[in-house]
């Protein structure tokens, strides 16, 4: 796993990384006089996890996030569960035929991420792939809006996003890339066993390339678009319906 240093905000994002990766947790700085029970819940597993906590003025905390809402509480964290592209293969292996691996095509914006990170860690996704280039990475806004979610699901950044789908290819893994123009509904396919789903970016969905490497394109049903204008879900959306159809599928006896 890679390293580094950075401030995660939020009530749920410090929780989850004292609960997920404590060891990488340097120290939490919380609202002096604050009263709110989440806090003093905080500060309670903190210090039996012999975490150093201070107490500190607003001000403070506001300097360390830069303006991200922080609701009384920081931890300095020191690092970003990210996991190397070699570090897949035995991701998938672990999961005995049953891998749920989540592909991001160029992802953007850090709140759309968050929440496609919470809906994978709700699924029990076995990783997120995402691109290291023209893509938003996990930063301090991701980790907040993923409520914690980015320190419970493996998130693999790789190099060339073609080719790692095509190494999954190789793992046995079945990719299946959302695309709006597809005749195939995502209702009508076999999402059990060794399942990769690809989600293209807010703007310009899948690229071409990453289109021509999935086995399958498919779409998701909206009876009621047609004159609403609504010609496509925000991403993070797409995400949930279609994790959660599988999640739908593997629960079916």
């Amino acid at each position: 796993m890679s390293k580094q240093n950075q401030w995660i905000a939020g009530i749920n994002a410090v929780s989850a990384a004292l609960q997920n990766d404590p060891e990488n947790v340097r120290e939490v700085l919380m609202e002096a006089g604050a009263k709110n029970p989440r806090l003093l819940e905080i500060e309670t597993q903190a210090r039996r996890l012999d975490v150093d906590v201070r107490r500190v003025n607003q001000q403070a905390l506001d300097g360390t996030t830069g303006g991200l809402r922080h609701q009384g509480v920081v931890a300095r964290y020191m690092a970003a569960r990210t996991w190397s592209e070699n570090e897949l293969s035995s991701l998938v292996e672990a999961a005995e035929g049953r891998a749920l691996v989540l592909l991001l095509d160029g992802v953007q914006d850090p709140h759309n991420l968050g929440a496609c990170l919470r809906s994978a860690a709700a699924a029990g996704v076995t990783a997120v792939v995402i691109p290291k280039d023209k893509s938003v990475q996990v930063n301090a806004t991701v980790r907040k809006t993923s409520a914690g979610a980015a320190d419970a699901v493996p998130v693999v950044p790789v190099t060339n996003l073609s080719r790692t789908m095509r190494d999954l290819q190789q793992m046995g893994v079945w990719l299946y890339g959302l695309a709006g123009d597809s005749q195939q509904s995502l209702f009508a396919i076999d999402l059990r066993g060794n399942v990769g789903l690809v989600l293209g970016s807010e703007a310009e969905g899948l690229r071409r390339l990453t289109r021509d490497t999935c086995d399958g394109l498919v779409s998701i049903p909206m009876p009621g678009a047609a004159g609403t204008g609504v010609e496509s879900l925000n991403v993070s959306v797409a995400t949930g319906v279609t994790l959660f159809e599988a999640v739908r599928q593997r629960s079916v006896r």
